[in-house]
């Protein structure tokens, strides 16, 4: 039997926004790996395991606080690609298309949460 978060669409976009992310830091130069490359994965990490902690908890109100971290979370994502971009280490494309993709997560995690509240 799938875990509840498995059929759930913010999850599964949370999974192809990790991917993103992950693919665009694999490019950054070497001396950001425990610098901005790691703190953009580790926050998209972060997305996608309180929506899915959340879709386990006992209570809407629960569920609906993890969502609130999730949508925190993914903004901070996109305040490391402005970083990013000033940095020359993304295309102004690249973030434009990390920009769109969190915009989009961040819209369903909240109209989501209206369903739980």
């Amino acid at each position: 039997m799938p875990f509840r978060f498995e059929g759930l669409e913010i999850w599964q976009r949370a999974q192809d926004f990790l991917a993103r992310i992950y693919e665009v830091t694999a490019k950054f130069p070497h001396h950001e790996l425990y610098g901005l490359a790691n703190q953009m994965n580790r926050a998209p990490n972060a997305v996608a395991l309180l929506i899915a902690e959340g879709a386990g908890l006992d209570t809407h109100a629960l569920f609906n606080h993890r969502l609130g971290l999730a949508v925190g979370e993914t903004s901070e994502v996109v305040s490391a690609s402005f970083l990013a971009l000033d940095r020359k280490y993304v295309t102004a494309e690249q973030q434009a298309a990390i920009y769109e993709m969190a915009d989009t997560l961040a819209r369903k995690s909240n109209a989501f949460r209206n369903t739980l509240r």
